[in-house]
């Protein structure tokens, strides 16, 4: 019971690593506000039980949507301790010079001004009861290269330098402020990917990875659950990536071969 009696808001819960998290949180004890803007939110809630979890229409990009949705958790739980900014997407993949403004725009609404909304939002609510926990879905893609990924993977270095300026500014006042950095995983988003044909787990290996083989969203909620948890009391800035080695193996890999593999985003 890591998270015994703690509030958590994470966004993204209708699916994926956010609806694993949801789940996880409210196993180790918290009370959780599921938050996403596909509808499947309420059915997460309603499976996790009307006294653990409560579900919150939101589009994460949208400040009256952010401030609700932690006004919600005030209201309906008495406070805010824990906020997962998990909610994202990948978008088109190409090459740069055929990605549209309008694509720049989606893209970084949901990955980067998200965050900073929630962040904003869930520091505010944390700075009224003396502190908090903020875990951000980064990516690995925020640290390396990510063939036909310019757009979204400028928006998740700007997801992890955000984490890392913010936690400074915070570190005094007892708001931990870190991110998960998700490599290949497999959610529902993966074979949704515009023409991907990526095979599911444990079908075929994956070049660059050094683990070989996907990370599932249970891997990712794991690691949020350790930065969210007191577990973690002395971290803060930190980007954990949970990877499969994806990130400290691209430099090698890149020296062997011209072509950078090209995977869908992971999540």
């Amino acid at each position: 019971m890591r998270l015994k009696e703690k509030v958590a808001v994470i966004t993204g819960a209708g699916s994926g690593m956010g609806r694993c998290m949801a789940e996880l949180f409210v196993r180790e004890g918290a009370k959780v506000v599921c938050a996403d803007r596909s509808g499947r939110q309420d059915e997460v809630a309603e499976w996790l039980g009307a006294d653990a979890a409560i579900a919150v229409q939101c589009d994460v990009g949208i400040g009256a949507d952010v401030q609700r949705m932690i006004t919600t958790a005030e209201e309906r739980f008495g406070r805010l301790d824990i906020l997962c900014n998990n909610a994202g997407f990948g978008g088109r993949m190409m090459p740069l010079h055929e990605q549209t403004e309008e694509n720049f725009e989606i893209v970084h609404a949901a990955n980067l001004r998200g965050v900073f909304l929630g962040m904003k939002y869930g520091i505010i609510s944390m700075l009224k009861t003396g502190g908090g926990a903020i875990v951000n879905t980064a990516s690995a893609a925020a640290v390396v290269g990510w063939k036909h990924h310019a757009i979204y993977s400028g928006a998740k270095a700007g997801v992890l330098q955000m984490t890392k300026s913010a936690a400074l500014d915070y570190a005094e006042q007892g708001i931990r402020i870190n991110a998960v950095l998700p490599g290949n995983t497999w959610t529902g988003l993966v074979p949704a990917s515009q023409g991907n044909a990526a095979p599911p787990p444990g079908t075929r290996a994956l070049p660059g990875v050094p683990m070989n083989r996907w990370g599932l969203p249970q891997e990712i909620a794991a690691a949020a659950l350790f930065l969210a948890s007191d577990d973690a009391s002395f971290t803060t800035g930190a980007a954990l990536p949970v990877d499969g080695g994806y990130t400290i193996g691209f430099s090698g890999m890149a020296a062997e071969t011209s072509d950078a593999p090209e995977f869908p985003p992971p999540f």
